[in-house]
């Protein structure tokens, strides 16, 4: 036998298999999302050809989903068994998807230290698991203009020492008594649905109360209808009959056009404001209601289905867009907030000294996510009523007795979803 020629052999033999690993087509990884505003589509799409470029072994291919109808899309994906590898979802709803058995944990596939570096806002959990990663969210704050404040003699609010219940009022009555604003105060109740849960809810913890017990996610008596959450219904129902806030506002430009004194709204609403009013603009932490200080916290985060034939790849992509860099990217495109100190540093928005660098403290240090319990769906549309009724003049505690009843009886007849007193 010729050495040689067996040499060779195995040589080309090798070549051969190298060569056609090298030719093999990367393994194509399907990711949805929610179709929403241009820049972030086109940040998204950016990210994906970054991805793309950067390895060998995944592909992800990108398919848009229309924001209105993407619940309903992923759900009825998910009981035909069709979901794609990784998708993007509201993160509310991530507790009753895993609790469904659509999706699997991530503390197992991402990196511990990408996990840890996250702010609380950045981690969709369901019994203590992760199941969601989000890059960004978005701060409630209170915006008003600091030459009314400053004509008025009050003062402008900072996070280290925010509103008190007690100054908050004082400050809606002489706004109200000065004759300029006829409703001085808007919380959009124009808005429904989220809102009410995203806006109001924080309000609610703010009093010491919650809409659900967070000790075992079976119990909302005592928390929602408790003498806090009373305390809290009563002020909002105030508002109406002190005419600080219109109840049925024809829009949420009131603020915009100086007809309001003190607006309600998110970080999403700044450029508007800052185009309207400049460095008159103020920027302020939402009140300390007795309990601290709450804005809501979660906003689009993604996740990977049970139904994914390479989770490793798919978690490949979700740790590519957990980099600072790439959080970061999506930050400038957007004006979101970053989830990461790593990734705020480098924004020129949130870094140390950025113009809106205080969204990032309001979000790092003030947020609370919505109940991460698969009963969400109802909880937050249970408060809806409840807080319409209130509004509305209804009797606070019926009200709240209303929703409790409503809430723990989907419990029940869920067996917990998984929870246990």
């Amino acid at each position: 036998m010729n050495m040689k020629t067996v040499s060779f052999s195995v040589l080309a033999a090798l070549i051969a298999a190298a060569s056609a690993q090298a030719m093999a087509a990367p393994v194509e990884i399907k990711v949805w999302r929610h179709d929403t505003n241009e820049k972030e589509i086109a940040a998204s799409k950016a990210a994906v050809e970054r991805f793309n470029k950067s390895q060998n072994d995944y592909k992800v291919v990108m398919e848009m989903i229309p924001e209105g109808a993407y619940t309903e899309t992923i759900n009825a994906a998910a009981l035909a068994g069709k979901l794609p590898c990784a998708l993007d979802m509201d993160q509310p709803v991530v507790p009753n998807f895993a609790w469904a058995g659509n999706l699997v944990e991530l503390n197992s596939l991402l990196p511990a230290a990408q996990l840890e570096q996250l702010n609380n806002v950045g981690k969709g959990t369901y019994k203590g698991q992760v199941f969601s990663v989000g890059q960004y969210d978005v701060s409630l704050s209170l915006f008003s203009r600091k030459s009314v404040l400053e004509k008025h003699g009050i003062r402008v609010a900072t996070i280290d020492k925010p509103y008190t219940l007690e100054e908050f009022n004082q400050i809606l009555e002489t706004l109200k008594k000065s004759g300029e604003f006829r409703y001085p105060f808007d919380i959009n109740t124009s808005w429904s649905g989220e809102w009410y849960s995203y806006g109001f809810g924080p309000f609610l913890q703010s009093f010491g109360g919650d809409q659900i017990n967070r000790e075992n996610y079976v119990e909302s008596d005592g928390v929602l209808n408790g003498e806090k959450a009373m305390a809290f219904g009563n002020w909002m129902q105030s508002l109406v009959k002190n005419k600080y806030i219109d109840r049925k506002p024809t829009d949420d430009k009131g603020f915009l056009q100086g007809k309001v004194a003190i607006h309600y709204n998110g970080s999403w609403a700044v450029g508007d404001m800052t185009t309207a009013y400049g460095d008159d603009l103020a920027i302020m932490p939402v009140p300390d209601f007795g309990a601290g200080p709450v804005i809501g916290g979660g906003s689009w985060h993604w996740g990977i289905s049970k139904a994914c034939p390479d989770k490793a790849g798919a978690a490949k992509w979700l740790s590519f867009l957990l980099q600072p860099e790439e959080i970061a990217a999506m930050s400038n495109a957007t004006s979101l907030i970053p989830n990461t100190a790593a990734a705020a540093a480098l924004t020129e928005n949130y870094k140390t000294g950025g113009k809106w660098r205080l969204f990032y403290e309001f979000s790092e240090k003030y947020a609370k996510m919505r109940p991460e319990t698969p009963a969400y769906p109802v909880i937050t549309s249970s408060f809806e009523k409840a807080m319409n009724d209130i509004l509305d003049g209804g009797d606070v505690q019926d009200s709240l007795d209303k929703a409790v009843d409503a809430i723990e009886r989907n419990i029940a007849d869920n067996n917990g979803y998984g929870f246990k007193k």
